[in-house]
C-alpha cells in the first residue's frame, strides 16, 4: 500500500511544482525601482508632462503678441490728382508712430505737397515740413486702455498656465503613485505566498519522511499535500496580480522619442517591511496654510479673479468721456527753430509753428458700458464663490487624508503585533505537533491565520504610502520644481 501512495504523492508533487517552475517570479538580482526614480521618469518623458509644458511656451507667445501693441509703426501716404493735363495736387506723408505704456502716442512725420489746386491749408514750405507731435488722453484711456489691458492679461495668463501645468502634473503623479503602490503591494503579497509555499513544501517533505518511517499516518501527508496545492493556487493568483500591476504601472513609463516602456523582471518595488511608515512632519493646519499659498487650483482661481479685475478696470474706464489732445511741432523743411526775424526760433516753435486739436465724445446713456461693467462684476463674484468653495474642499481633503494616515498607522502597529502573536501561536503548535500533541489540521489553520494577517499588513502598509502621496496631492505639492 505504501509504495502506491508514495508514487501517487511523488507524481502529484511533480505536477504541483511544474507551474511553479514556469511561473514568472521576480529575479533575486532585480534592481530596486524606487518611487523617486519612477517620478523622475514621468517628469522627464511622459507625454502629458510635455504637453503641460507647452502651456509655458503658449504663455510666452501670448505675451509677445500683446507686446506687439506697443511696437512702433512706420506709415506712408501718397495722394496725387492729375486731370486735363493739369497736376491738381500731390500730397505725401511718411513717418513713425510710437505708442507708450502711459497712453501717450508719439509721432514723427515728414510731409510734402505740391499742385496748382492745392487746398490752401495744405500749403507747406517748398522743402516740405517735418512734424513732431504727441497725442495724450486726458480722460478715457489715461489709467488703462486696450493695449495695456491686453498685456496685463497676457502676463496673468502666464501665471494661469503655470498653475494649470502644476495641476496637471499633480494629478498625473497621484495616478502614477497609486499604480506604483498597487504594484508594490502585489509584489509583497507574492513574496508572502512564495514563502508560505516554501514552508509548506518543507513541511510536506518532513511529513512524507515521517510517514515512511511509520511515525505519521498517511492522512497527514494527504492533508499537507492539499494545503500545498492551496498555497500553489494562491501563489499563481499572486503572480498574475503582480504581472498585471506591472502592466498598469507601465502605462506611465515612456522614454525619449515618445517610446512606451514596459516594466520587466529586472526591476522590483521595495519590500514594505523595510520601509518605516511615519506621519508627516507638519500637521494638517500647517499643511493647509502652505497649500493656501501655493496650491495650483487655488492659484488658478486667484489669477482668474485678477484677470477679471483687469476687465473690470477697463470697463469702468469706458464710463469716462473721450477727451484726447494732440499737439504737433511744425518746421520749415526739417528746421524746427529757424529764425523769421520776428523773434527767436524757439519762441516761434512754441508760440506760432504748431498744430493742435481736441477731440471729445461721450455716450449719453452709457447702457453698453454699464452693462459690460455689471457683467464683469458678476463674473468676479462668481469666481470668488468658486475660490471659497475650492479652499474649503482642499482643506477638507487635507484633513481627511491626514486622519486616514493616522488611522492606518494605528492599524499597522496593531496588525504588526497581530502577526507576531500569530507567529508565536504557529511556533507553539508546531512544537506540540512534534511532541504528538497536535495535528496537521491545527498547524494549517494557525498558518493560514498568520498568512492572512501578513497579507493584511502588506495591504495596510501599501495603503499608507499611497495615502501619504494622496496627502501631498491634496496639498498640491506633487511635482513642484
Amino acid at each position: 500500500m505504501k509504495p502506491m501512495i508514495l508514487r501517487q504523492i511523488g507524481h502529484t508533487l511533480f505536477l504541483l511544482l511544474l507551474p511553479l517552475i514556469s511561473l514568472a517570479q521576480p529575479s533575486d538580482s532585480a534592481r530596486l525601482f524606487s518611487q523617486e526614480e519612477f517620478f523622475r521618469w514621468i517628469l522627464d518623458y511622459h507625454p502629458v508632462v510635455k504637453q503641460a509644458r507647452l502651456l509655458d511656451s503658449q504663455a510666452e507667445a501670448l505675451e509677445r503678441l500683446a507686446r506687439g501693441g506697443f511696437d512702433p509703426k512706420a506709415y506712408a501716404d501718397w495722394d496725387q490728382k492729375s486731370f486735363d493735363k493739369k497736376e491738381y495736387f500731390s500730397i505725401g506723408e511718411g513717418g513713425l508712430k510710437v505708442p507708450t505704456w502711459y497712453g501717450v502716442e508719439l509721432k514723427a512725420a515728414y510731409t510734402v505737397t505740391d499742385g496748382i489746386y492745392l487746398n490752401p491749408e495744405r500749403n507747406l514750405p517748398e522743402a516740405g515740413q517735418a512734424v513732431l507731435g504727441l497725442k495724450v488722453p486726458l480722460a478715457r484711456g489715461l489709467i488703462i486702455d486696450e493695449r495695456r489691458a491686453t498685456l496685463q492679461q497676457a502676463r496673468l495668463m502666464a501665471e494661469a498656465n503655470e498653475a494649470e501645468r502644476q495641476a496637471i502634473i499633480n494629478t498625473l503623479l497621484l495616478e502614477a503613485a497609486s499604480a506604483y503602490w498597487e504594484w508594490t503591494r502585489a509584489y509583497n503579497e507574492l513574496l508572502i505566498e512564495q514563502q508560505a509555499l516554501e514552508l509548506t513544501q518543507q513541511r510536506f517533505g518532513a511529513i512524507v519522511e515521517s510517514f515512511i518511517q511509520g511515525d505519521k499516518p498517511a492522512i497527514d501527508t494527504l492533508e499537507t499535500l492539499i494545503q500545498m496545492q492551496n498555497r500553489q493556487l494562491a501563489l499563481n493568483d499572486a503572480g498574475v496580480n503582480y504581472r498585471n500591476a506591472g502592466l498598469l504601472l507601465s502605462n506611465f513609463l515612456w522614454y525619449e522619442g515618445e517610446v512606451p516602456v514596459e516594466v520587466t523582471d529586472g526591476l522590483r518595488p521595495p519590500v514594505l517591511e523595510e520601509l518605516d511608515p511615519v506621519m508627516p512632519a507638519l500637521g494638517p493646519e500647517a499643511i493647509w496654510r502652505n497649500a493656501s499659498l501655493t496650491h495650483p487650483e487655488i492659484r488658478g482661481y486667484e489669477v482668474k479673479i485678477s484677470q477679471l479685475d483687469v476687465d473690470r478696470r477697463l470697463a469702468a474706464e469706458q464710463l469716462k468721456p473721450r477727451l484726447d489732445v494732440e499737439y504737433n511741432f511744425l518746421s520749415d523743411g526739417s528746421d524746427f527753430i529757424y529764425d523769421t526775424g520776428e523773434g527767436s526760433g524757439l519762441n516761434n516753435l512754441v508760440a506760432q509753428n504748431y498744430k493742435w486739436g481736441l477731440r471729445f465724445d461721450f455716450p449719453l446713456l452709457l447702457r453698453k458700458e454699464r452693462g459690460k461693467l455689471q457683467m464683469t462684476k458678476l463674473k468676479i463674484q462668481d469666481a470668488e464663490y468658486g475660490l471659497q468653495q475650492k479652499r474649503l474642499e482642499i482643506a477638507n481633503k487635507i484633513g481627511a487624508y491626514y486622519n486616514e494616515l493616522q488611522n492606518l498607522l494605528r492599524q499597522i502597529r496593531l496588525t504588526e503585533d497581530n502577526v507576531g502573536n500569530y507567529q508565536a501561536l504557529l511556533n507553539a503548535e508546531i512544537q506540540k505537533f512534534n511532541l504528538g500533541e497536535s495535528s496537521i489540521f491545527l498547524i494549517n489553520s494557525r498558518e493560514q491565520k498568520l498568512i492572512d494577517a501578513q497579507l493584511k499588513l502588506a495591504a495596510l502598509r501599501g495603503k499608507f504610502f499611497k495615502n501619504r502621496i494622496g496627502l501631498e496631492w491634496a496639498a498640491g505639492q506633487l511635482g513642484r520644481e
